[in-house]
């Protein structure tokens, strides 16, 4: 059990390459991972990281550590996924909400699969915007929501679920899409596709542009539609472009009828989240945000 969370300690280390952060993830001081990672070292006999000043680099010998921690992980998270499932009820009725583009992009493969394994479980989907979903959930209309965005609202547990990243997309044709970037003061001369108000998406890419020094209302916005999938066939068929989850725009990117174009100094990254309300403990919501990570590592 100490070699497990050593090893916990090193995978959390060698994936943020940064031993506060770490120490923050894991409630630990951070001399207590330095202690658990040259303990580690000593165990092994060998480096794990090469440190120059603050900044952090795995050794060959962390590279295969990381690997194989990774796998050793894997299995811990089937173990204990296949022995909980022992004991959980495998029926009844799961109310899912979630946001149009996790609904669109993210849940049908990982709905298709869990009813494969948990037929006798009734699965209702309603999709709404993310603000939507985040009243229906108070007012207990659904069991549990996956949205993404800033909002945080006080009476909801936010979970982690899977990492995204919002790009700037053009049809292949688009003239400007074949410079490939942009800087912050073109960006607002372009015809842009955008979310509705209430989105967790067109929140999401406001707070990023912040960090640019642009605001949505300096953008030339085109128009502003209801969902990824208006969004992405609009932009296909015009000269605009659109803010949209990678997840959107796999297929098009890979059939190469569209095209990222990067934007100085600006990165959109986030996650969606599985929402439940505080205090909130019911098996079946539980057995589906473990199984959907299962599935979606």
């Amino acid at each position: 059990m100490v070699f497990d969370f050593r090893l916990q300690v090193f995978n959390t280390v060698a994936r943020r390459l940064n031993f506060t952060k770490a120490a923050a993830e894991l409630y630990i001081t951070q001399p207590a991972v330095t202690k658990h990672i040259h303990e580690l070292e000593n165990q092994l006999n060998t480096k794990l990281f090469e440190r120059n000043g603050s900044r952090v680099k795995l050794t060959q010998a962390g590279e295969i550590l990381l690997h194989h921690s990774e796998q050793i992980f894997e299995i811990y998270r089937n173990i204990e996924f296949e022995i909980n499932n022992l004991a959980q009820r495998q029926g009844g009725k799961l109310r899912l909400g979630a946001s149009t583009t996790a609904a669109q992009y993210i849940l049908p493969p990982i709905l298709a699969a869990f009813h494969r394994k948990f037929h006798k479980i009734q699965v209702t989907l309603t999709i709404k915007n993310t603000e939507e979903i985040e009243q229906a959930l108070q007012n207990k209309e659904i069991d549990l929501g996956v949205i993404e965005g800033f909002s945080k609202n006080a009476a909801i547990k936010y979970i982690e679920f899977l990492k995204d990243e919002i790009v700037l997309v053009a049809a292949s044709k688009n003239p400007t899409a074949m410079t490939g970037t942009v800087s912050p003061e073109k960006l607002k001369t372009i015809p842009l596709l955008m979310r509705e108000p209430g989105s967790g998406t067109l929140e999401v890419i406001a707070h990023a542009l912040k960090t640019i020094g642009v605001s949505i209302a300096e953008l030339n916005i085109e128009m502003q539609l209801g969902s990824s999938e208006s969004m992405k066939l609009y932009m296909l068929h015009s000269d605009s472009m659109a803010l949209l989850s990678v997840h959107a725009v796999l297929k098009e990117l890979q059939s190469k009828e569209c095209r990222i174009v990067d934007v100085e100094g600006l990165n959109i990254e986030r996650y969606f989240y599985f929402t439940i309300l505080h205090g909130q403990h019911e098996a079946l919501p539980d057995l589906f945000m473990k199984f959907a990570r299962f599935v979606a590592k």
